[in-house]
């Protein structure tokens, strides 16, 4: 496969003819009911723990899930491409990366835009009850980092059928500056109070489970009261409680656009050039991506937007359409003979 530049499909609606319209009005409107799902549990090797929200039948192909910042298997995107993906054939299995299930998890760190751990050790755990069966990964703003990250840096033990990336911060440091600026603000504003909650509340939370070497770890990161941007709060708490050296350390680290040219899963990585929480340089080059990577970008959609529709109020979610387009169209290819017993 060899990596090209694909022009979007995607017209906003009418309605919502703006970056911030796109972004906003899922979060405010979109509403999505599913059949029961399942949840299991997956145990770390740090004695903590994630959960996972199964959807679709048993024996059908797997897409694994992952929600952005401050998300969960609950939101609305999450939620809207389980019943779509489950409605063409599929299973889905939405992972709530750690802390974000409803239940703290049981740890001072959590998860961040390059911890690929998890996804690894669910992925690994699905390979090997299931050898051959097809398995895709879905990825949603620093779900889709994560997954990118985890594609290039683990690409020669991966048996992925293909992978999706949206509104994918790819330059981190870039990101955390646009949110500095202007109505990005706003936003800013927003995740980074529901960050300083989540913190603290499981601060507490360790306390009464007894945790208290854990809950310290949060008590010596002072006071996170009066953090205001995306650069200090990574400084002050990522960094700190994963171990890098400060917010610019992490940022290096953990941005993806460095992995693109490692990857060998066929990948599409879904981007709108008008979204709100970056710039266009965000953006790889054709040099930075591998024969398998392919970027589609549109002129609108917002962040994690991408919402047409004739009508107003009827929204369509484009979506949930190209997304699962792509993926039945990579799984035509798909070939079990590739794995072997050992794998």
């Amino acid at each position: 496969m060899k990596n090209i530049n694909i022009k979007s499909s995607f017209k906003p609606a009418w309605w919502l003819n703006n970056s911030h319209l796109q972004t906003i009005y899922p979060s405010l409107f979109r509403i999505v009911r599913l059949p029961h799902t399942r949840r299991e549990r997956f145990f770390t090797s740090d004695h903590d723990f994630f959960d996972v929200d199964w959807l679709g039948e048993e024996h059908h192909p797997i897409i694994i899930l992952l929600h952005g910042l401050t998300g969960s298997s609950q939101s609305g995107y999450i939620k809207g491409m389980q019943k779509k993906l489950t409605h063409d054939g599929f299973r889905t299995a939405a992972l709530n990366f750690r802390g974000c299930s409803g239940e703290l998890n049981h740890r001072a760190r959590c998860y961040h835009s390059g911890e690929t751990e998890d996804l690894d050790l669910l992925y690994t755990t699905l390979r090997e009850r299931e050898p051959n069966m097809p398995i895709g990964v879905v990825g949603f703003s620093l779900g889709g980092n994560v997954l990118l990250k985890w594609l290039g840096e683990s690409a020669k033990s991966l048996f992925l059928f293909a992978a999706v990336a949206v509104s994918v911060p790819l330059q981190l440091s870039i990101c955390a500056t646009t949110l500095d600026k202007g109505f990005a603000k706003l936003y800013r504003y927003r995740l980074i109070s529901e960050l300083k909650q989540f913190i603290s509340d499981k601060k507490v939370y360790l306390e009464v489970l007894g945790l208290i070497d854990e809950a310290y770890k949060i008590t010596n990161l002072g006071d996170i009261s009066q953090i205001k941007s995306f650069w200090q709060y990574d400084d002050q708490v990522v960094a700190k409680l994963h171990s890098f050296k400060d917010a610019q350390d992490y940022y290096h680290q953990s941005s993806s656009q460095q992995f693109l040219k490692l990857i060998t899963v066929s990948t599409l990585i879904i981007h709108a050039i008008d979204d709100p929480f970056m710039t266009p340089e965000v953006l790889p080059n054709k040099e930075q991506l591998s024969d398998f990577v392919s970027l589609e970008v549109a002129k609108g959609g917002g962040h994690v937007g991408f919402i047409s529709g004739k009508t107003p109020f009827k929204p369509v979610y484009w979506l949930d359409q190209r997304i699962p387009e792509f993926l039945k169209s990579k799984l035509l290819t798909w070939r079990p003979s590739h794995l072997t017993t050992s794998q």
